[in-house]
C-alpha cells in the first residue's frame, strides 16, 4: 500500500504549491489570495524508489463552528484521519499565527507523525528567522520553498523516515503467483457488496439499501473452476464535497490504493440513475491506473426500455475511453447475466498480461504504415523503423524511428486499433511510447 502524506496549515501558506511540486502537476490551483483550496485533493507522488498519494487541503480553522470554514475543517480533519504521516505548513515570512498555535495543538493531541515546514523561505539564510515557529511544540522546522523547490526532497525523506518503508517498492499488483485479484469498484449504493455475496453464495459482506454501508476496502479469497481470485469489495467513491461523515473518513484512501493494488476492476454502474459525473471520474482513476477493467451495468432488470437505451447512450458519451472495456448488463440481486462476468474478467486479465513478440509487432506497424502514412508535419514526415514491448499489466508498446515527436494523438489511436485487433487486447488499456533516435549531427556546424 502506498504511504498517505496529508498537507495541512492555515489559508495561503502555500499547501498548493507543494502539492503542485510533490505530484509534479498542476492539478491543484494556485492563487495568491486566502481559501481557494477548499475540498481535498488527491494526488501521487514518488521519490526515489517510493511512492506516495498526497492530499491537499483547505485553510484549516479547528475552532471554526459554522459556515463553510467548518466543513472545510471537516475536510482536514478527515484528510489527516486517513494519512499516515502530516506536513504542518507554516508561512515562514508571515511568521506564527493564533491559527498556527489552535493547528499545533490539534495536531498534537492526535499524536500522528508531523514534520513542521516552513514555505516561503527561498533567500531566508539566518536559521534565527524560524526560531519562533518552536514555540508551535512540533519539533524542527525545515525551511522549504514549494515555489521553487528547495528543500522539497528533504522535507519528503522526513516525512517518510516515521514509516520504515522498505529499500525495495512492493509489487502490490502482482500479489500471489497464479492469483487475480479483482476490485468491485463504484459509487455508493450501486450493488457492489450484493454482487460479491452472490458470487460467493452467502451473506459474506454487509449489504443494505444506504448508501456508504461498506466503509473499507473488504479482501475475500475465492476459487472457480480452478482458478483463484481474491475479491475486493471497495467503499464507494463520492464527491469530495459529499464526504462528511466522520466513519466515511478512511474510504476514498482505501478505494483508491485498492484499484492500484488490482488486477482486474470490475467498474460497476448503476441503470436506474445512469452515468453520472461521479462514474466518468471513476473510469478515469482506473485509465490512469493503467489497470484492466470491465464494466458492469447492475440492476437492469429494474429499467424499461426507454431507460435501458438511455443508459446506453450515457455510455457512448461519457465514457468513450473505455470503448475496449467489455460492456455487461447484470442483476446481482436476480443473479441474472452474472455468468459472463467471468469470462470477460479472465479475458481482461489475459489481454493486460499478453506478451507481443518484437517481430509481429514490427510487421504490424510496417504494414500500418504502408497502409497509411502519418501526417507530414512542416519538411518532415515521421519515420516508423521497428516496435517492441516495453512493459505489461498494461501492455506498453515502444515505437522507434525519426520525427516521432510530431505523431498525431489521432495517428497513435489508429496505430492502437490495429494492435488490438492483432492480439486480442480486449479489457485493458494500451499504452504507446514514441521513442525518436538522436541526430549525431545534430551539434555539428556547417563547414
Amino acid at each position: 500500500m502506498k504511504p498517505v502524506i496529508a498537507l495541512v496549515g492555515r489559508p495561503n501558506v502555500g499547501k498548493s504549491t507543494l502539492f503542485n511540486r510533490l505530484t509534479r502537476s498542476r492539478d491543484a490551483i494556485v492563487a495568491d489570495f486566502a481559501g481557494l483550496t477548499r475540498d481535498r485533493h488527491y494526488g501521487n507522488g514518488k521519490q526515489g524508489k517510493h511512492e506516495y498519494i498526497v492530499i491537499d487541503t483547505g485553510g484549516f480553522e479547528p475552532t471554526a463552528e459554522s459556515g463553510i470554514y467548518k466543513e472545510m475543517a471537516k475536510q482536514t480533519r478527515q484528510a489527516v484521519a486517513e494519512a499516515d504521516v502530516v506536513i504542518f505548513v507554516v508561512d515562514a515570512r508571515g511568521g506564527v499565527s493564533a491559527q498556527d498555535h489552535d493547528i499545533g495543538n490539534y495536531l498534537r493531541r492526535l499524536g500522528k507523525p508531523c514534520v513542521l515546514a516552513a514555505n516561503k523561505a527561498e533567500g531566508m539564510h539566518d536559521g534565527q528567522q524560524l526560531v519562533e515557529f518552536f514555540e508551535l511544540g512540533l519539533g524542527e522546522v525545515h525551511a522549504v520553498s514549494a515555489a521553487h523547490g528547495q528543500g522539497v526532497r528533504t522535507l519528503v525523506d522526513l516525512a517518510l523516515a516515521p514509516l520504515n518503508l522498505p529499500d525495495e517498492p512492493e509489487e502490490a499488483a502482482d500479489g500471489e503467483p497464479g492469483v487475480i485479484r479483482l476490485a468491485v469498484a463504484g459509487r455508493p449504493n450501486v450493488g457492489k457488496s450484493t454482487l460479491i455475496n452472490t458470487w460467493l453464495g452467502e451473506e459474506r459482506l454487509v449489504a443494505f439499501d444506504m448508501p456508504g454501508t461498506t466503509r473499507d476496502a473488504i479482501s475475500v479469497p475465492f476459487e472457480r473452476h480452478g482458478q483463484r481470485f481474491e475479491l475486493i469489495d471497495t467503499a464507494g467513491l463520492r464527491r469530495r464535497g459529499k464526504v462528511f461523515e466522520a466513519i466515511e473518513k478512511f474510504s476514498v484512501v482505501k478505494t483508491l490504493q485498492a484499484i492500484e493494488g488490482a488486477n482486474v476492476v470490475l467498474l460497476l454502474l448503476d441503470a436506474t440513475q445512469g452515468v453520472t459525473d461521479q462514474d466518468a471520474h471513476i473510469a478515469g482513476y482506473i485509465l490512469e491506473s493503467g489497470r484492466a477493467v470491465v464494466v458492469a451495468i447492475n440492476k437492469w432488470d429494474a429499467v424499461d426500455a426507454y431507460q435501458r437505451e438511455l443508459v446506453q447512450r450515457s455510455i457512448e458519451t461519457r465514457l468513450p475511453f473505455l470503448k475496449f472495456a467489455a460492456l455487461h448488463f447484470i442483476s446481482a440481486k436476480k443473479r441474472q447475466g452474472i455468468g459472463p462476468l467471468w469470462g470477460a474478467i479472465a479475458q481482461a486479465h489475459k489481454a493486460a498480461m499478453c506478451k507481443m513478440s518484437t517481430p509481429v509487432l514490427t510487421r504490424l506497424l510496417l504494414e500500418a504504415v504502408q497502409f497509411q502514412s502519418p501526417k507530414r508535419s512542416g519538411m518532415f514526415r515521421p519515420k516508423m523503423r521497428y516496435a517492441h514491448q516495453g512493459g505489461m499489466n498494461p501492455p506498453i508498446i515502444v515505437i522507434h524511428g525519426n520525427s516521432l515527436e510530431h505523431v498525431t494523438e489521432t495517428y497513435k489511436r489508429f496505430l492502437e486499433g490495429r494492435f488490438r485487433k492483432e492480439f486480442d487486447l480486449t479489457g485493458t488499456p494500451l499504452r504507446i511510447e514514441m521513442r525518436t533516435s538522436a541526430n549525431p549531427f545534430a551539434d555539428k556546424s556547417d563547414r
